[in-house]
């Protein structure tokens, strides 16, 4: 790992952006349950990688709202 970003939507900490070692591409480590299905997915930039978790974090919030 070279490098990392924790990513929080909304003050809730979701999980961390980490830079491969081809530096190429950030894989994230999911640590909240809203979107444990991107865990170890690989984006090629943050902006990408976040807008997919808020994207999913924010979905999730709303399944559970309308429920």
């Amino acid at each position: 790992m070279l490098n990392s970003k924790v990513i929080h939507v909304n003050g809730v900490f979701l999980g961390t952006a980490i830079m491969n070692t081809s530096m190429s591409t950030l894989r994230f480590y999911a640590t909240h349950e809203s979107v444990r299905t991107l865990h170890n997915a690989c984006m090629p930039d943050l902006l990408a990688l976040y807008c997919q978790v808020r994207r999913l974090f924010n979905n999730s919030r709303l399944t559970l709202q309308g429920a």
